[in-house]
């Protein structure tokens, strides 16, 4: 490859974003608050609003606590008045601190319960929001990755937004006016060193926490890296059962995924390891805050400065403080952590699908009952992987006509039955359809309008009936029934226990591949589509059954217009022209009579084919 065509993949929407995207916080949550905005939670303004008010009213009441239980104690100090007086003052202070310790305690989980709908909804927004976008990705995407990888980082990121809206929106911030007012109520009560004292343990508690969390990222990033790499084992091998036991890979895959898990559990002592350190580092500037604390205050008793009453008030403010410190050392540490959980689904959305709508893509005019008009012009297309695709690859298929393409593998028919799908498009010449350049039609009447039948149908663990009506989800009962019937489906069904309802396993595992096709031919004829695209559709079928699917095909492809991909040209001499591919260029090109007579790369595979046969 040319650095110009370097320069230029690096460009093209679908180029895979840089690894070391870092997130900007600010726009992160800037990010996550227009998240929550579109979550379409219900009663989302008064739920929001209310979950605010209550962490408010929460923090309030948890530092008034203290302040109601000293000045209880005060009343009862020796000379502080009389025996009744005190009685009612101590009673009065006393249920007060018990009401405000009660609603601080409370005001939490009412909280919860109000905007627990909102923080499932945004979850439930970012993971659907991201597995669109997954699924609009482009095909080159998609096979440079493994699909349990990719669900997992869908996963982890959309539940990292959950954690996020709660730490950040109901415990950072909380927790810092928390602490200014803890800070207010030790100097105007108390001294200005009691504030000093806990506003130096708070920093020092904060710088320590955050150096050690920093340095402590490269281990939650091996962690999730390992993660991923035993979930996309496991679901690759998962997938591909059938390889692995017909090439005795149990053990071989086994290993690997053994060697995955271990490089796991490396990850996890490290990550552990490391989280303990932190931990007790936390806990050893918080306890010698509070020891500073306390013997400062009792000093200041001595010395007859401050009353019994403010030494519990000191102890329990500072006591309060540490409890949002301890959430706030565990709040930075999972937030970051979080980040780095979402890093992968931000770096994921930031892709730019391959293929979109243009600004004015149009539908495609109403069909004619006669088939579609298919044109390539001068189209070229080169994959990234290998230096074939097509080259300056010209055709017509008129309505209603059959146009097969033939020749050795690797020689752009794939490539050119994609390009005609708008899987991918070409990097230079166009392909029509009736008229209309592919690029300027909207993708879902594109789809409508044509159907696949794969080589390798990949069919949903679900019930025969459901993977027939993928094409056609509104049809009725009868139709699905009629389209099973035409890719001769009727006895094999009707066989079965379960009938239409019958499961077909992980990829239609439960069936063989010639039944698969058919489940495929049929899923396709009741797409009912104006092309049919037919990739080698009867090639793990027998005889018989490929004669009378082929018999159906030809019914089928009346009033359609047929773009076949072919191996054997037994099931294409009736094509009304056949394009014959070699490393991308179309070499010979007519009906299967007029290549014969030229003697060319045709009659030599026909040759080849009925000699063997």
């Amino acid at each position: 490859m040319t650095p110009a065509m370097a320069a230029r993949r690096l460009a093209v929407p679908g180029a895979i974003a840089p690894a070391g995207v870092k997130f900007d916080f600010w726009r992160s949550m800037a990010d996550l608050a227009r998240l929550v905005m579109r979550s379409g939670a219900p009663g989302l303004g008064w739920r929001i609003a209310a979950a605010l008010a209550l962490v408010l009213v929460g923090k309030l009441a948890g530092v008034a606590a203290p302040v109601a239980l000293g000045d209880a104690i005060n009343r009862l100090a020796p000379g502080a008045g009389q025996v009744a007086t005190l009685g009612a003052g101590f009673l009065l202070l006393a249920v007060a601190f018990a009401v405000l310790r009660l609603v601080a305690a409370c005001a939490p989980n009412l909280r919860d319960m109000i905007f627990t709908v909102v923080a499932q909804s945004t979850m439930a927004k970012a993971a659907t929001e991201t597995f669109a976008h997954a699924l609009a990705l482009g095909l080159d995407y998609h096979q440079g990755k493994q699909t349990g990888a990719l669900a997992r980082v869908i996963d982890r990121g959309a539940r990292s937004t959950d954690f996020l809206m709660r730490s950040v929106v109901f415990n950072l911030g909380p927790t810092a006016v928390e602490l200014v007012l803890a800070m207010g109520v030790m100097v105007v009560r108390l001294d200005w060193r009691f504030a000093a004292t806990a506003a130096a343990t708070i920093v020092l508690y904060a710088v320590l926490t955050f150096k050690i969390t920093d340095w402590r990222l490269s281990h939650r990033r091996e962690l999730n890296e390992a993660d991923s790499r035993t979930a996309g084992l496991s679901v690759d091998a998962l997938l591909n059962y059938e390889t692995v036991k017909t090439f005795g890979s149990e053990e071989r895959t086994v290993e690997r995924y053994e060697g995955a898990m271990a490089d796991y559990v490396r990850a996890g002592v490290r990550a552990n390891a490391s989280l303990a350190m932190l931990n007790a580092v936390q806990a050893l500037v918080l306890n010698i805050g509070l020891a500073l604390m306390t013997v400062m205050a009792g000093y200041e008793v001595l010395q007859g400065r401050m009353r019994i009453g403010d030494v519990t008030m000191a102890i329990l403010l500072l006591i309060g403080i540490y409890g949002p410190l301890n959430m706030l050392g565990f709040n930075y540490r999972e937030i970051r952590q979080a980040f780095i959980d979402m890093e992968q689904m931000v770096q994921l959305r930031a892709v730019r699908p391959d293929i979109v709508d243009a600004p004015d893509a149009r539908d495609l005019p109403p069909a004619t009952g006669h088939g579609a008009e298919i044109v390539f012009k001068d189209v070229e297309y080169r994959h990234d992987a290998r230096s074939t695709g097509l080259i300056d690859v010209s055709f017509r298929a008129a309505p209603g006509d059959t146009v097969a393409l033939v020749g050795p593998s690797g020689a752009g028919k794939t490539t050119a039955v994609r390009l005609a799908l708008r899987l991918i498009d070409p990097q230079s010449g166009a392909i029509t359809i009736d008229g209309a350049d592919l690029r300027q039609v909207k993708q879902a009447a594109l789809r409508r309008a044509i159907a696949l039948v794969p080589q390798d149908v990949a069919l949903f663990n679900d019930t025969i009936g459901a993977n027939i009506a993928f094409a056609r989800p509104e049809a009725t009962a009868q139709e699905i029934r009629a389209a099973a019937e035409a890719a001769e489906l009727g006895p094999f069904i009707d066989s079965l226990p379960g009938g239409m309802a019958t499961l077909v396993g992980e990829r239609g595992l439960k069936l063989s591949g010639g039944e698969r096709q058919r489940v495929g031919i049929a899923r396709a004829l009741l797409a009912d589509p104006r092309v049919l695209v037919l990739d080698e559709a009867t090639s793990a079928l027998d005889g018989p059954t490929e004669a009378a699917i082929q018999e159906t095909l030809r019914k089928a492809r009346a009033g359609r217009t047929t773009l076949v991909i072919a191996h054997r040209l037994s099931t294409i001499v009736d094509a009304d022209l056949i394009l014959v591919l070699r490393r991308g260029r179309i070499v010979e090109q007519g009906r299967h009579d007029e290549l014969l007579e030229k003697g060319g790369e045709y009659a030599a595979l026909w040759r080849r084919q009925t000699r063997t046969a």
